[in-house]
Parts: structure tokens; sequence; C-alpha cells
């Protein structure tokens, strides 16, 4: 059962899957972590009213890595899902096996992408603040963007415009003049570039799906092109750094006393924050929340932060400047199409090496399609056009 808390048995075309980042009044919100074992919400997450509105139902929610910033879910408090030794991401197992027509899911450090590309399905990443996190968990609030799996570009659309909106209650949400405004400069040029510089590291064969996608691409009249844009394979790094500092904010309000888990083990107060947390929290959360503190720290903050602050700047204006020229950006999403049991466990830090090319997305807000096992990332406010392009690759 690729649905972990089912919410009712459904065979409604447009019942969907959501992921356990979203707050739901009928069925607990954990974000994968013990911490929140049994939590249950007072008001759920304003995308679930807005598809709940039209006309779609919630089938159940899907596992995922603690507070979402693992590779697939691995590090989830409930278990990780396999088939066979590979790692599955479980919204996008829920697709594949027909739970839903679409998994709405929290794109925190890229796993819905990661997942998409390996199970063959398309994934939509919307641009930065066109959907509401209004109701979602808050780990990384300045990239993380609520988006969609599913088994093709027509039900992302529908989905995401569903979703879609200004709302109010979210302070990140963009007003509706904005969003009008960028889509209409939104033209379309008819060209593609492939980024070189995020080529690195990745294996034969997601090598071949670069090529495929772009084979096709030129064959429906496309223009490819190859850019070797040295600045954006920084992403991964600034993005870390961010991502780890936001996160370390964000969870310092679990500390056994109003809400979540509390230990046993305590005797005052320094020992019911540090016990509750240590209990709490698995390995690799606490190093990201250590790097975070780190990264937050006076010695630190203006040689670490601040300064990942401003590439964040310089690889927005440089990936701007590029697709001023171009519809999209052509990247890998993953290194392999299949993550083993072996290297998962060996290697905790995979995810912070593995956002090398989730990362250009997230930290610039750009909106992002995964088809075809690839990637193609293009301005603010382009879903459409990277959603037309995605049916040809």
């Amino acid at each position: 059962m690729s649905i972990y808390m089912m919410k009712q048995e459904t065979a409604e075309a447009k019942a969907v899957v959501v992921d356990d980042m979203f707050l739901t009044t009928d069925m607990p919100t954990t974000a994968g972590s013990k911490m929140l074992e049994g939590y249950n919400s007072l008001f759920e997450a304003e995308v679930l009213t807005r598809l709940k509105n039209a006309g779609y139902a919630v089938a159940g929610k899907t596992k995922v890595g603690e507070f979402g910033v693992d590779l697939l879910g691995e590090t989830c408090y409930f278990g990780a899902e396999y088939e066979g030794e590979s790692l599955q991401y479980p919204a996008a197992l829920a697709v594949k096996n027909g739970d839903g027509k679409a998994a709405v899911v929290l794109d925190v450090n890229g796993a819905p992408r990661r997942g998409a590309a390996q199970s063959g399905l398309v994934a939509l990443k919307p641009t930065y603040g066109r959907v509401s996190r209004y109701g979602t968990i808050p780990v990384a609030c300045s990239g993380e963007t609520v988006s969609v799996i599913a088994n093709n570009g027509t039900d992302c659309r529908e989905v995401f415009c569903a979703m879609a909106g200004h709302d109010s209650k979210d302070g990140t949400s963009l007003p509706e003049s904005m969003t009008e405004q960028g889509k209409a400069a939104v033209n379309k040029r008819n060209k593609v570039a492939v980024l070189s510089s995020m080529l690195k590291g990745v294996n034969e064969e997601v090598q071949a799906k670069i090529a495929a996608a772009a084979e096709q691409l030129s064959k429906n009249g496309v223009e490819v092109v190859t850019i070797d844009a040295q600045t954006v394979a920084y992403a991964g790094a600034a993005w870390n750094i961010l991502m780890s500092a936001e996160l370390c904010n964000n969870v310092s309000r679990y500390d056994g006393v109003k809400y979540g888990y509390r230990t046993k083990n305590y005797t005052n107060i320094d020992e019911l924050y540090t016990n509750s947390r240590t209990e709490a929290f698995g390995d690799f959360l606490k190093s990201a929340i250590l790097f975070g503190s780190e990264t937050l720290s006076t010695e630190n903050y203006s040689k670490v932060y601040d300064k990942a602050m401003r590439v964040r700047r310089v690889i927005r204006d440089d990936m701007a400047a590029m697709l001023a020229d171009c519809d999209a950006l052509l990247m890998p999403a993953v290194s392999t199409l299949s993550y083993d049991r072996t290297l998962v466990e060996r290697d905790k830090y995979l995810p912070y090496k593995e956002n090398f090319f989730t990362a250009p997305a997230s930290i610039t807000g750009f909106p992002v399609v995964v088809a075809g096992g690839v990637q193609l990332v293009g301005n603010a406010f382009s879903e459409e056009l990277l959603l037309d392009l995605a049916e040809l690759v």
C-alpha cells in the first residue's frame, strides 16, 4: 500500500494524494518525524481547500522523509519505501500505483523531482509564490514550493490550475496583478539550452536521457544549444547553506513544551528541551540543524550565510539572462535513475550532493518541469510553456 494514511476508499477520477507535509483535520500530520507523531491540526492547508472546491477528493497521505529534506524519503520515521533494492519516492509510487490522479507534494530539497525523474512521471514545481504554502509544515521557506506529480502534463496542469492563485494568508503569495503581468511577458522562442556545467557526475543512463530529450526537441522544431554556465553549478552549495539555516530556525519551535514529542526523561527545563529533541529527531535532521546553527553563528553569519544570499542573487540573475534568449534550460534531475539501498545507507549525506541538480530551481524560485527523466527550468511564470515543451521530450 503506497498510501500510509488512508482517508477514504475512492474510485473518483479526480482523487489525489498529498504528502505528509500538509496539515489535515481528518488525518495526522507528522512531516515524517517522531517529533510530530500523532499530531492533528485544527485547520487544513489552503491548497487542499482549493482542490476540494474544484471537485477533487483527497484519497490519503504518503510518507515523506523527515521534514522533507532528504533524498527520497529514506529518513522517514515510519520507514522508507523500496522496490527490491531501489529506493522509491512514496508520492511517485502512489501515482504509479493508481492511488490518485496526481500527488500534491511540498518540494523542499528536490525529492519530488528526483522521484518523478526516476519513475518516468511528470512533475511541476511552479514559480515561487504562485501556490499558497499556508498550512504546510515550514522548513526552508525561501525556496520550498507546493508541487504536483502526475502521469502526464495534462493532469499536472489541471491540478496546478486548481491550486494556484493569491492567498492573503501567505505572506509570500504573489498578487494576481504580478502573476498576470509575468505570464503576459513570457514569449515563446522555440529554443532550449543544455547546461553542460550541470552534467558533472551523471551516469550513462542519465546522459542518455539528456541526449534523448535534446533529440526529441530538435525533431519537433526546437533549437537546442549548449551553454557552459559555471555559476549555476554553485547553486547546490549555496542552497545547502540557506536550507539548513532556515530549517534550523523553523524546527526550533519543536521543544517538547507546546506540542510534539515530549521526553519522559528530564528533571529541568534544559533537559526537557535537549532530551525531547535528541530522542525525536533523526540523525540527518540533527546534522542539518547543527550545520544551520553554525551557519547563523556570529562568527559565520557574514562570511557564510550572507555570502550564500549574494550567490543566490548572482545565480538568479545569470539564469534570467540565459532565459531571456531561450524558453528553458535543460539539465538532469538526478545523477542516477536508481538509488541502491547500499548506496543510500552508506552515504548519509547523499541528499546534500544530489541537490546539485535540483538546487538551481529551488534557490531561484524559477518553475521547473520534470519529464522524460530530465528537468526543464524556465523563467518565472512560464509553467504553461514548460508543460508544452515537456510533451515533446
